[in-house]
């Protein structure tokens, strides 16, 4: 991706007109993690000690290049350059290049952000400001499109919105895949009273990040969502159900919030009109099992996160007994798109009854590492080989997990399978929020079937027998499967055993925590079994 010293997509920064020149690095909590605030307090220093420069640190949100961060932006007349993976070191040498010879190359340029294959490739309609503005400028959000949808939601009834938002194809991007106009319709028939948007921000399965990097790059995106979905249904409070392990996303969040209120967007008339929508970020309570929508609610009201019986539905009788949206971070901030370009615009992309796009999150032991958004349909080893670039660890992969803890464990021989929710259906795997996470050939798959359980027991919310005792004893039968101290005989009774406890918690459970802990297990048990072989270090001493 490098360029050579020839290649003019490097602009000095002094061709760029005053008003516009920028240096961006990103906030984004894995920028920071990676050291992006000591690359950015350098570039200010060099800024406060040459101000003949007359550039702005501006920290942006990720681009979802993680292997590149932090990743250091100087605009141009040309667009932005990137150069990356950065330290704090090397900032002087590149700003002042960059200023002063065009003609000299940095070994760290990238060229043009927007140029690189990896980015250049994809399909950003969610995803289309983070990176690009500052997070909690109103005015920066406009100028890239923002509250555009609203404008458009406000010249239309409530029905013609909800009927915009189906016939776009939309359908929950937390894992659920139910059509959100579906959601929607249920909770405007319900009768004049008082009624929520309540956004599941709990984003907990493991690797996945996409919730966390839009409300820390776009947050406006999620705040004007949530207020047409509030036009939509008749809802004026919204409430963000935050995960409490997300500190940089809720002052990211709280900021842009105040300012969308200063500035008339938030509050009592709202633009001027005779509508009214008021939104609160409230912290979650640290559990997995709130990311389920009625425990999520449960919490919400103060109480312990425990599922509900349903029915009633949350859009029936959901927050405090009233009618609610319960909708994820990307459901809800899909809608502007759908709003300014019309639902027909957003349908055009994806396959079958999957529509749209779908921020994918590439995770584990991946050479590169991040956040990918596509239209459905591109296939599993296509991501993991065009854009993930194969192990970290230079190994061969040997198992892929999707949809989160609970997803299924899938082999080489399933990875042509497409990005679409019925086709992951069909070969009894989720898609889930789209996170996908990399193991190589080194991976025990009896101790990733053991983790299932392990952690099902951990994070069960204790309510129904099948997922509280289930998974206690889904470790304890997965211990003996492997333990050399059994016969073949007993080795396969335990197996028996393990299949007849996973059908018990699928189909016994109140939710998807214990109906989907069997995914793992039985997906590793069928494709690896024998890593289910008694393992040395339980069998008897000779």
């Amino acid at each position: 991706m490098k360029h050579s010293p020839s290649d003019d997509s490097t602009v000095p920064l002094s061709a760029t007109p005053l008003a516009s020149r920028k240096i961006f690095v990103s906030l984004d909590t894995t920028a920071r993690s990676r050291g992006s605030d000591k690359v950015a307090k350098q570039v200010e220093s060099i800024l406060n000690s040459q101000p003949e420069l007359a550039a702005t640190l501006v920290r942006n949100g990720s681009r979802g290049m993680f292997w590149l961060e932090p990743l250091l932006e100087i605009s141009t007349p040309k667009g932005r350059v990137a150069y990356g993976p950065v330290k704090a070191e090397d900032v002087n040498d590149i700003i002042n290049m960059h200023c002063f010879d065009e003609a000299i190359e940095h070994p760290l340029c990238l060229g043009l952000t927007e140029e690189l294959p990896w980015f250049k490739s994809q399909q950003r309609l969610t995803f289309a400001r983070v990176g690009i503005i500052d997070p909690i400028d109103v005015d920066d959000y406009v100028s890239h499109g923002g509250f555009v949808g609203l404008t458009n939601a406000f010249a239309k009834t409530a029905q013609e919105l909800v009927d915009e938002v189906k016939d776009s194809g939309l359908r929950g991007r937390g894992g659920a895949a139910f059509p959100t106009g579906i959601k929607w319709q249920t909770v405007l028939n319900e009768p004049e009273q008082q009624k929520y948007i309540v956004c599941n921000a709990d984003e907990g399965d493991s690797g996945t990040f996409a919730d966390r990097m839009l409300m820390e790059g776009d947050p406006l995106v999620l705040v004007e969502g949530m207020i047409i979905a509030g036009l939509s249904v008749g809802a004026d409070q919204g409430y963000i159900y935050l995960r409490s392990e997300y500190p940089q996303a809720h002052d990211i969040l709280n900021k842009a919030i105040s300012n969308a209120k200063t500035a008339g967007y938030l509050g009592d008339n709202i633009c001027g009109t005779e509508h009214n929508f008021h939104l609160e970020v409230r912290l979650g309570a640290g559990a997995y099992i709130c990311g389920e929508e009625t425990s999520l609610l449960e919490s919400l009201e103060g109480k312990r996160g425990l599922v509900r019986a349903k029915p009633p539905l949350p859009a029936i009788e959901g927050l405090f007994g009233q009618p609610t949206v319960v909708n994820n971070v990307i459901s809800l901030a899909s809608v502007p798109y759908i709003l300014s370009h019309g639902g027909d615009s957003y349908r055009d992309f994806g396959m079958g009854r999957s529509r749209g796009t779908l921020p994918i999150q590439l995770a584990g032991n991946i050479a590169q590492g991040g956040l990918v958004e596509l239209a459905f349909g591109i296939s599993l080893n296509e991501l993991l080989q065009q854009y993930g670039n194969g192990c970290k660890s230079k190994r061969a992969m040997r198992s892929v997990q999707v949809g989160g803890p609970l997803g299924a464990y899938l082999p080489a021989e399933q990875w042509d399978t497409a990005l679409d929710y019925e086709e992951f259906a069909s070969i009894g795997a989720v898609l889930g929020h789209g996170g996908i996470v990399v193991f190589d050939d080194t991976v025990d798959m009896a101790a990733q079937a053991r983790f299932a359980m392990e952690f099902c027991e951990v994070e069960s919310c204790g309510k129904c027998t099948p997922c509280r005792i289930g998974a206690v004893r889904g470790v304890e039968v997965i211990d003996k499967i492997i333990d050399g101290n059994n016969d073949e005989q007993q080795r396969q009774d335990s197996v028996d055993l393990l299949h007849d406890l996973c059908d018990t918690m699928e189909f016994g459970s109140l939710c998807a925590m214990g109906g989907m802990t069997p995914f793992p297990v039985r997906s590793a048990l069928k494709f690896f079994p024998d890593d289910f072989l008694p393992h040395p270090s339980t069998q008897k001493a000779q």
